[in-house]
């Protein structure tokens, strides 16, 4: 649900660079995507100047545009009113500016053209590197500075992502990992141990004996649905047999590799050949919620809903590995907050007011105990969390155990949507592994070629 993941201090260098690069050099039309917001205004040659905050003095009112990740509205209007209770100079008003992170990036793109901004945006992991490429939001250390903001105290694997060329271009908020969740009836009726599997290989092997403990249930497990998450979700099964999108830290294409074809027929041999796995046609947690499979994989931001819903005592664990690897094999995801350039300086500092209020200690873990996110900063304690959800535990422990995502899915513009095509193909119409595979590499590799590589220097 939440596709992305931070920068890991082994890559976070060349991450670093690539991005560089791109923004002294990426033409409107390389970086225009097949989803999500276009390039198409703004320059390069002055993004990492520093707002100058002296004698500003913050607006009076400034409007905040989410998409509610995680039904979040209710628990981020919470924030909010405690917000206005402990100041007076600021208010905020909560604007519902899509459903998803792809409404919400196509309004703020439209607000670009001529629409009326707004003065605080949830920024996508995947997509916030457009809108600093697009010269549309601000660098946020002169903010830090302004308001005595020691920033020391978010979680490094988190805020890192949002960080280069000496620069913080938003703050996280809403940050998930994708966890493997189960059905412990099903699990104690087939003899399970009340666990998740160590492997995908492991987990084989135990749905037969789902399916036949639980008669009436549709799969033993439910493959995410595919649009907008194939990409991200599967890069666990790929990681895990050996394979990847695309070469760890590199554009070198790899989707059509034997490692990766081998994680994918698994895949399709759950579905067609072994029968014990069925595709979601849109939420596969709700699916598990309703009963209706013994286990899924699902963002950690479902998790509140899941134990909201359920009737069942419901167990979250890391994700399964493969044969080559089993750690790590999990990508973090979610949303950060960021403030537009082309707003008053009034505005981005009352904005920047906020997010600090927004992000703390407190509030972070407030947020946690709504939604199922992350916490965001390492002083909040999160014994109160994991008491009212102990699932939540496995979420902050596996944040140690991440990886960030392959280029090919979070740099090349539209190949996320290519990549659900291509899965969709073998999972839903039982389309021959390897050939879509060769084709997806050949998709990929003409938008590295025709709409990046040119660019690079």
């Amino acid at each position: 649900m939440f596709p992305s993941g931070p920068a890991r201090q082994s890559g976070e260098l060349s991450r670093r660079g690539f991005l560089g690069l791109a923004a002294a050099g990426l033409s409107a039309t390389a970086l225009s995507a097949c989803s999500g917001p276009s390039t198409s205004s703004g320059t390069t040659s002055d993004k990492h100047q520093q707002i100058d905050f002296t004698g500003v003095k913050p607006a009076r009112e400034i409007t905040f545009w989410s998409s509610n990740p995680g039904s979040s509205q209710e628990v981020t209007q919470q924030i909010i009113d405690a917000f206005h209770q402990s100041q007076s100079d600021i208010r905020v008003q909560l604007v519902t500016a899509g459903s998803n992170y792809e409404d919400i990036a196509q309004k703020f793109q439209a607000a670009q053209a001529g629409g009326k901004l707004p003065d605080l945006v949830v920024l996508s992991d995947v997509w916030w590197f457009r809108y600093y490429l697009q010269d549309s939001i601000i660098p946020l250390d002169s903010a830090f500075t302004a308001l005595n903001w020691d920033t020391s105290d978010y979680r490094e694997q988190l805020v890192s992502d949002y960080k280069y060329d000496g620069a913080t271009w938003a703050m996280p908020w809403a940050r998930s990992t994708p966890l493997f969740y189960w059905n412990k009836a099903h699990w104690a009726a087939a003899g399970l141990p009340d666990r998740a599997p160590t492997t995908w290989t492991e987990f084989a092997e135990w749905a037969p004996k789902l399916k036949a403990a639980n008669a009436g249930i549709q799969n033993a497990f439910q493959l995410p649905a595919l649009a907008g998450y194939a990409g991200w979700s599967f890069q666990n099964n790929l990681w895990g047999w050996g394979g990847s999108w695309s070469a760890k830290g590199a554009f070198d294409i790899t989707c059509d590799k034997p490692e990766s074809v081998a994680a994918l027929q698994f895949l399709a041999d759950a579905v067609y050949k072994n029968k014990w796995s069925g595709v979601a046609g849109k939420d596969s947690t709700n699916d598990l919620s309703a009963g209706a499979v013994s286990a899924t994989v699902g963002s950690t931001g479902s998790l509140v809903g899941i134990l909201k819903v359920a009737k069942f005592d419901v167990g979250a664990g890391f994700l399964p590995g493969g044969p080559a690897a089993t750690s790590p094999v999990c990508p973090t995801g979610g949303a950060g907050v960021g403030i537009p350039k082309k707003i008053k300086p009034e505005n981005q500092l009352a904005a920047a007011t906020f997010i600090k209020f927004l992000t703390s200690p407190e509030n972070t873990l407030k947020f946690a105990q709504a939604t199922g996110y992350m916490p965001v900063r390492k002083s909040a304690d999160p014994s109160s969390l994991i008491a009212k959800a102990p699932q939540s535990k496995v979420a902050i422990d596996q944040l140690a155990a991440t990886r960030n995502q392959d280029w090919a899915r979070v740099f090349l513009p539209g190949a996320d949507q290519e990549m659900a095509n291509a899965c969709a193909a073998i999972l839903t119409k039982n389309a021959e592994v390897q050939g879509e595979m060769t084709k997806l590499k050949s998709k990929l590799e003409g938008i590295y070629t025709s709409q990046v590589q040119p660019h690079l220097k």
